[in-house]
């Protein structure tokens, strides 16, 4: 007889990988003392005895599938990132810090989807009472949703494996959750592994969507093994600074929708509501008179949404002047200064710069390189960027303005926003067709940001007297 012997092993909690010993670094990720001690179950591996498994059937790409109905909860913001909606068996792992708002919108998720299919809210964190006081607070009280507190996986598991199984699963939160043949804590990485697992095996069996609330780590990641990503079908980040009203979800992996598609909600008194139209919302609070400013059209998955980009630049003292990015990517900045500095003969090195993308948006585009030197240029020469106009262009090492993804959709967003101009890198092919946007915005086209320092306001220190323009296209109202 064969039996199993306990071992320790060491997982790391960053990326769920497995050691025999402790080691200060992990050899997987290499995140330092991420290493936790498990107790696992081995035995002796056999062999597989040739012809005792189950033949494998194989079918053609070409076919016919009945795509199943989605779930729709009528909160577009959400129906939107989800693809257009739950589809039953699928699995859903949504993360995001502390105090953000995950529960809320949940409850107010599972609560609008009660009204077409039955809705279960499982919580390993409050207990009934605090749930019930959450729903009053948000008038949801009267909504038919089943309530319930329980962290252990067999418990859940018995229960949901019904006749009468709901068609929508909230578990809160898959770190509280423990499986009872594990020796481990709940939080683990073999127990969130183990639960998710378990969880997931039942919704895929039972054809109901289930939603697993994850923590995050401090570097902003759900905490537990990389693999739980991999196990669910989709995976959505609930972003935002508490200070700030907005809140943005994000899908970053989606296998029944586009990825990266964002859905913007704003924290009221009675829970979270939609923002149908977040361009608007980001520059509610804009001055266009204030220098260092300008406005960039991005492209968040399908949807075009316009930001505020800030910049001040300040004399320093120091000899190491200091850079401060929020909402940005701190290396890319560098490269927007060292090219203006090479390639526009402009003095950026020995200034404090202080950039911020204002709303509590994160950008990740390179689109918006040419918006951040806008940026920069109007606070060196400390005159505004000219009203009612957009930016959006990629920059390369040389000067260069690259062209971008998806311009129709950003020039039109911005024209329906009542914007007139558009700063936009050159379209123009060898062919001589110029870009397919039909609209009535003057569009002035360059090529290399030298044209961009040239048609800034006469305040700007441009020193590009003796530069050759003859590439630089600025037509008036170019719509053809």
């Amino acid at each position: 007889m064969n039996l199993a012997r306990k071992s320790i092993s060491y997982a790391c909690h960053t990326c769920g990988a497995s050691h025999s010993k402790w080691t200060g670094r992990c050899d997987g990720c290499g995140e330092w003392n991420s290493l936790v001690e498990e107790q696992s179950s081995e035995s002796v591996p056999k062999g597989l005895n040739k012809g005792k498994g189950l033949r494998v059937e194989f079918v053609g790409l070409k076919g016919t599938t009945e795509r199943p109905p989605r779930s729709i909860s009528k909160i577009n913001e959400f129906d939107r990132v989800t693809g257009g909606g739950l589809v039953p068996g699928s699995a859903i792992l949504v993360g995001g810090d502390p105090g953000i708002g995950k529960s809320t919108l949940l409850m107010q998720v599972t609560a609008a989807l009660t009204k077409s299919i039955p809705c279960s809210y499982i919580s390993g964190e409050e207990s009934v009472d605090q749930l019930r006081m959450r729903a009053e607070r948000l008038g949801l009280a009267d909504t038919p949703v089943q309530l319930a507190t329980a962290t252990s996986v067999r418990d859940i598991v018995s229960t949901l494996d019904d006749v009468k199984t709901p068609g929508l699963v909230v578990i809160d939160s898959i770190q509280c959750m423990y499986v009872d043949s594990l020796d481990s804590a709940p939080g683990t990485v073999s127990q969130v592994r183990s639960s998710a697992q378990e969880l997931i095996r039942v919704a895929k069996r039972r054809g109901f969507a289930l939603i697993l609330i994850g923590h995050v780590t401090k570097e902003g990641t759900i905490a537990g093994p990389r693999v739980l990503e991999h196990m669910v079908d989709t995976v959505l980040y609930f972003e935002g600074d508490q200070s700030h009203q907005f809140r943005i979800m994000r899908a970053v992996k989606n296998r029944f929708g586009a990825a990266d598609e964002i859905g913007v909600f704003e924290m009221t008194e009675n829970g979270l509501a939609e923002v149908p139209n977040p361009s608007a919302l980001f520059l509610s609070e804009r001055n266009a008179d204030v220098t260092g400013s300008s406005v960039f059209a991005g492209m968040e998955g399908t949807r075009p949404v316009l930001v505020e980009i800030q910049c001040l630049i300040a004399p320093s003292s120091q000899a190491t002047p200091r850079r401060a990015v929020v909402g940005w990517d701190s290396g890319r900045l560098a490269m927007v200064m060292a090219v203006l500095e090479a390639r526009c003969g402009l003095a950026l090195g020995g200034a404090e710069v202080y950039l911020n993308v204002a709303g509590g948006m994160k950008i990740s585009e390179p689109a918006a390189d040419l918006a951040v030197a806008a940026a920069l240029v109007s606070s060196l020469g400390g005159t505004p960027v000219p009203p009612e106009t957009v930016v959006f262009g990629e920059i390369g090492l040389s000067g260069e303005v690259r062209a971008v993804s998806q311009m129709d959709a950003r020039l039109k967003e911005a024209e329906k926003l009542g914007f007139t101009q558009a700063i936009i890198p050159s379209q123009k092919k060898k062919s001589g067709k110029m870009p397919a946007y039909k609209g009535s915005l003057q569009i002035i086209e360059i090529s290399h940001l030298n044209d961009l320092v040239y048609i800034l306001p006469e305040k700007t220190p441009a020193k590009l007297d003796n530069k050759d323009h003859s590439h630089f296209n600025k037509g008036s109202a170019q719509n053809g």
